[in-house]
């Protein structure tokens, strides 16, 4: 099978072939497309894969590496893919850390798929994942599409207005969740049957089953279990009982907004500013000509350890929460779930995943095109919703609301609309003002070309 993956320079990269390599079974992707317009980083990429496949046959000489061809042409790239992995990022770290710089600067959050700086990256990407998608239809039509690219839930459902049910979004979230909880409870992942539900990074965990019986009672009700991994150190045991539930990790942004605003302002420089700084240091240094084999994967290890131990350090700041354990840098995240996906459609073997996908009847506070996170069950036909509980009301007014804001960021990325664009930020509930929602748009489209109509 051949794979294509856009944004073939992007820092993920070696994490999607790292699974490949390890994948043995008859029908295994063989080839590998890397897509990017940045020259440079794709350069830079194909040396940290090459670096891959060299330690892993050096380790395993039976490994079979994919064969791995770099280009700049995006209809090429297209051409007779099987699978095309969407990981593109529209505008770039410099990008999110304008995005970042921004909301802070009027008092919200400015999170790259949350609240404005969310916002902000839909409305640039969203009209470039429309294309790709058009491209895809027309280079492509039987190649199914796995979107990673944030806010992924938004860009899934933009690019299904083309492809149908033939993209589908995915996010390591979820799946981190599931398996701190159930490894917390005793159990295998693998074993555990995850009652998830909501939107990308809007979710919750409310009940994990382990031969059919519930145990996130068990868990809920214990506060030195609950608060042994990330999300209930981020959320306190006490909030965790009185939902009833284990929210996503990005809900923190919701539940302790201000706290988390204020540690971002406080803090030395954003998310995006320190990806930024740190990514332009390894890919200056995977690129060097001439360096040693091996030394583009090394470089690519170190910053990815200082990346994972770093991820979401202020909210651990404002909830009072230590670093990172072990066990919360684990890797296992969205590469799997890819590799999990491409498997079971092409193989037909059947998988259950959380994925985004179209509603349907799902939720029924939703209309049947509104892309939501849920397990699905996955053959070669894709992915099918399974069947949840309704939404407690808390949930439904967060998922609605932001639901309407996505609505108007696929409205305004279509007309052009500076209306429609406004109505997107002034809605979110983390955007307490028309006004600011006003000044964050003009802000935005000073900052950003492709939003300069919106002034």
């Amino acid at each position: 099978m051949r794979l294509t993956i856009l944004g073939g320079g992007g820092f993920r990269v070696p994490l999607v072939y790292g699974a490949l390599l390890g994948d043995r079974a008859e029908g295994r992707v063989s080839q590998v497309t890397l897509y990017d317009e940045d020259p440079a980083r794709l350069t830079a990429m194909a040396r940290v894969l090459r670096d891959q496949a060299a330690a892993a046959s050096a380790a395993d000489p039976t490994v079979d590496a994919p064969t791995v061809t770099v280009t700049g042409e995006l209809d090429e790239a297209l051409r007779g893919a099987d699978f095309v992995f969407s990981a593109i990022r529209v505008g770039g770290l410099e990008g999110r850390a304008a995005d970042e710089r921004i909301a802070l600067a009027e008092g919200v959050l400015g999170q790259e798929t949350v609240g404005a700086g969310g916002i902000a990256y839909g409305l640039r990407t969203v009209p470039v994942a429309r294309e790709i998608a058009r491209r895809i239809a027309r280079h492509a039509p039987e190649a199914w599409v796995i979107n990673f690219t944030n806010p992924a839930g938004l860009v899934t459902e933009a690019m299904a207005e083309v492809l149908g049910r033939r993209v589908i979004g995915i996010c390591d979230s979820p799946v981190g969740l599931g398996r701190r909880i159930a490894r917390v409870l005793g159990a295998r992942p693998q074993d555990a049957w995850i009652d998830y539900v909501g939107l990308n990074h809007l979710g919750w965990v409310r009940g994990l089953r382990v031969g059919g019986r519930d145990e996130l009672p068990r868990l809920l009700a214990d506060t030195e279990a609950l608060e042994s991994f990330e999300e209930g150190r981020l959320f306190g045991a006490e909030w965790l009982r009185s939902l009833g539930a284990i929210p996503n990790e990005y809900l923190h942004y919701y539940y302790f907004n201000r706290d988390t605003v204020r540690a971002y302002q406080e803090a030395e420089q954003t998310r995006g500013a320190f990806l930024r700084d740190q990514q332009r240091g390894f890919y200056a240094e995977a690129a060097r000509a001439g360096a040693p084999a091996g030394a583009a994967l090394a470089a690519w290890d170190r910053t990815r350890a200082e990346r994972e131990a770093t991820y979401m350090a202020e909210n651990r700041e404002a909830a009072g929460a230590p670093e990172r354990e072990e066990s919360d840098l684990e890797s296992g995240g969205y590469e799997k779930v890819a590799l999990a996906l491409m498997r079971a459609i092409a193989r037909d073997e059947r998988a259950t995943l959380i994925l985004n996908v179209p509603n349907g009847s799902t939720l029924s506070v939703l209309d049947a095109e509104a892309v939501i996170e849920v397990p699905c069950l996955v053959d070669a036909n894709g992915a099918h919703p399974v069947g949840v509980a309704p939404l407690p009301l808390h949930a439904v007014g967060l998922v609605t609301a932001v639901k309407a804001v996505e609505r108007e960021i696929l409205a305004a990325a279509a007309s052009g609309s500076r209306t429609d664009a406004v109505k997107a930020f002034a809605l979110h509930p983390l955007i307490d003002s028309v006004g600011v929602a006003r000044r964050l748009l003009d802000g935005y489209a000073e900052a950003h070309p492709g939003l300069a109509h919106l002034r």
